[in-house]
C-alpha cells in the first residue's frame, strides 16, 4: 500500500489518540473528512492499522509489577515452538512475547500483582513445561517508556 504524506498525518494523529475527531484529522492532513474516513478504512483493510485500543494502567488495575523474562527451550521443533506460543498467548499476564535470536528463544513482558503472583505465573508457564530449559527474569524498576508507536518519517 502506498502511504501518502496525508496518510502519515492521519496515522500520526491516530497513533497519539485513536479517538481523535475526523474533522481535526482532516484539517491537519489537508483533506476532506470523507477522504480521512476512506483512507482509514483502506489502511485497516490493508493491515496498516492493526487495532484501535485503549492503553490501560497496570498499576491502577492491581498489577504494579512488570518483568522482562528471557526463556530458553530444550528443543525448537516447530510444534514445540507453537505450543509455547499458544500457552503464552493464552496467559493474560503476559503482555508481549517475542521469538528472538541469541542466548534465549523468547523474550516476554509480563505483569504480576506481587511476587507470589509472579511465582504462580512461573509455575504455570515454565516449571510445568518440560520443554523450558531455563528462564531468567529482570524486575522492571521503572516503566520509562511504554509504546507500540511506529516512526512515521518519510
Amino acid at each position: 500500500m502506498d502511504i501518502a504524506p496525508s496518510d502519515r498525518t492521519i496515522l500520526s494523529m491516530l497513533q497519539a489518540n485513536a479517538r481523535e475527531r475526523l474533522e481535526t484529522i482532516a484539517a491537519e492532513a489537508g483533506v476532506s473528512v470523507a477522504t480521512v474516513q476512506r483512507r482509514i478504512r483502506a489502511m485497516k483493510a490493508e493491515g496498516v492499522i492493526a487495532a484501535d485500543v485503549a492503553q490501560l494502567s497496570p498499576a491502577a488495575l492491581g498489577f504494579p509489577m512488570s518483568f522482562v523474562i528471557l526463556v530458553e527451550l530444550e528443543r525448537e521443533r516447530i510444534d514445540q515452538l507453537d505450543a509455547f506460543r499458544r500457552k503464552v498467548r493464552d496467559e493474560p499476564q503476559v503482555q508481549q512475547c517475542y521469538y528472538i535470536t541469541g542466548d534465549a528463544d523468547f523474550a516476554l513482558i509480563a505483569l504480576a500483582r506481587d511476587m507470589d503472583d509472579y511465582q504462580a505465573l512461573t509455575h504455570r508457564l515454565f516449571f510445568d513445561d518440560s520443554n523450558v530449559k531455563r528462564f531468567r527474569t529482570s524486575v522492571v524498576m521503572d516503566r520509562s517508556k511504554v509504546s507500540l508507536d511506529v516512526p512515521l518519517e518519510d
